[in-house]
C-alpha cells in the first residue's frame, strides 16, 4: 500500500513538466523576425510525443497545435507586444504550460525625411505629370506622410501607411503649380519635416506678334525700321529670329519677358514680307508674315529724327541645340507703351494721330 501511495505523490513531478518559452531576438525592433521556441530541458529526444501551441494574450498562434517546438513569426509590430507562452499535450493528453514571456516591440522613430520629384530635377512640362516623392532612410510601423506647397505650408494630401516613402501626384502640372513643396513624415515620435523642393513649369512658347515700326506712314530707303516680336506665352528665356523674305536678319534673346526688338536700315531690297520666330527649347513658332513696301529715298527737306543705329554684340544662347554658341543680337530699344498699327489693314486717322512720329506694321491677333 505504501509503495503505491508514493508513486501516486512522486508521478506528477516525474512528469516532464518543466517548459520554457525562448525568444529570438528577446527585445525585437518592428518589422523584423522573431521566432518562438518551446523547450522541454528535461527531455532531449522525444518532443514527437507532444504537440505544441503558442499563445499571445489567450490567443492562439499561428496554426494552433502542431508537432513542431517552434513557431515563426516573419514581421513583428508593435501591437504584437503582450504577454507569450507556449504549452504541450502528451500523448495523455496532459497539457504543461510554460511561464509566460513579456514580448514588447520597439518601433524605430523616423529620420533623415526627404523629398524627390519625377521627373527629377523639379522641372516639368506643362501638361505632363509630377509626382513627389517623400522618404524617410529609417522609421517603424504605420508612418503619416503629409504633403505641403508654399512656405505657408497649404496641405495637399496626407496618407498613413507601412512603408519608408508615399507618392503625391500632380496628373497634369499646370503653370500655377510652379511653388516650393516640403513633405513631412511622423510615426508617433513627432513630426520630421524634409527641406524645400522648387518646382518650375516649363511651357512652350505661343505664336509670337511681329510689329514693324517706321518713322513715317509710308517708308522709304534710308529709314530705320524696328522689328519688335513678342511671344505673350512661354517660359523664358526665349530666342527671337527675325526674318525677311524667309532670309534671316538676326536675333535677339529676351531673358526675362517683353519681347525682342531688331532695327534694320532700309535698301530697295527690303520690300516685302516680314515674320519672326521664338523658341525657348521647347519648341519653335512662328509669327504671321506682314508685307512692308515703300518707295525711295526721302527728302533732303525733310529731316527726320534717326532711330540709334543697331549695336552688334554677342550673346550665347543656352537653349541652342549646340550650347555656348554665340548668336548676334542687337541693342533693344525701350518699348513704346502705345502703338498705332498698319499692315495689311491700315487703322484709323485717330490711331496715327496718337503716334505722329512714326507708323507701325503689326499682324493681327488670331
Amino acid at each position: 500500500m505504501l509503495p503505491r501511495l508514493l508513486l501516486l505523490i512522486c508521478a506528477p513531478l516525474c512528469e516532464p513538466a518543466e517548459l520554457l518559452l525562448i525568444v529570438s531576438p528577446s527585445h525585437p525592433t518592428e518589422g523584423s523576425p522573431v521566432t518562438l521556441t518551446c523547450k522541454m530541458p528535461s527531455l532531449q529526444s522525444s518532443d514527437a510525443q507532444f504537440q505544441f501551441c503558442f499563445f499571445r494574450d489567450a490567443q492562439a498562434l499561428g496554426p494552433g497545435w502542431s508537432r513542431s517546438p517552434k513557431l515563426q513569426i516573419a514581421n513583428m509590430w508593435k501591437e504584437d507586444s503582450g504577454s507569450y507562452w507556449c504549452e504541450a499535450q502528451t500523448m495523455a493528453s496532459k497539457v504543461l504550460r510554460s511561464w509566460r514571456s513579456q514580448i514588447n516591440v520597439h518601433r524605430v522613430p523616423v529620420a533623415d525625411v526627404s523629398l524627390e520629384t519625377q521627373p527629377p530635377g523639379g522641372q516639368v512640362m506643362e501638361g505632363d505629370r509630377l509626382v513627389l516623392i517623400c522618404s524617410v532612410a529609417v522609421g517603424t510601423g504605420d508612418i503619416t506622410f503629409l504633403w505641403y506647397k508654399g512656405a505657408m505650408g497649404l496641405n495637399l494630401q496626407t496618407k498613413t501607411q507601412r512603408s519608408l516613402t508615399a507618392e503625391y501626384e500632380i496628373p497634369t502640372a499646370r503653370e500655377s503649380d510652379a511653388e516650393q513643396y516640403y513633405c513631412v513624415a511622423e510615426n508617433g515620435y513627432g513630426p520630421r519635416p524634409s527641406g524645400l523642393v522648387s518646382i518650375t513649369v516649363r511651357i512652350p512658347v505661343s505664336r509670337p506678334i511681329l510689329m514693324l515700326r517706321a518713322p513715317r506712314a509710308q517708308a522709304v530707303v534710308g529709314d530705320v525700321l524696328k522689328l519688335h516680336c513678342e511671344a505673350l506665352r512661354g517660359s523664358h528665356p526665349i530666342l527671337y529670329w527675325f526674318y525677311h523674305e524667309d532670309v534671316i536678319l538676326g536675333s535677339s534673346s529676351a531673358p526675362s519677358g517683353g519681347g525682342a526688338s531688331f532695327n534694320l536700315s532700309l535698301t530697295a531690297e527690303h520690300s516685302g514680307n516680314y515674320s519672326c520666330e521664338a523658341n525657348n527649347g521647347l519648341g519653335a513658332q512662328r509669327s504671321e508674315e506682314v508685307t512692308l513696301n515703300f518707295t525711295g529715298r526721302r527728302s533732303t527737306r525733310d529731316p527726320l529724327r534717326s532711330l540709334p543705329s543697331p549695336v552688334p554684340q554677342e550673346f550665347p544662347y543656352l537653349n541652342s541645340p549646340t550650347p555656348g554658341q554665340l548668336q548676334p543680337i542687337y541693342e533693344n530699344e525701350p518699348r513704346e507703351q502705345s502703338v498705332a498699327v498698319h499692315g495689311r489693314q491700315q487703322h484709323s486717322s485717330e490711331q496715327k494721330a496718337q503716334k505722329p512720329w512714326g507708323h507701325i506694321w503689326t499682324t493681327r491677333f488670331p
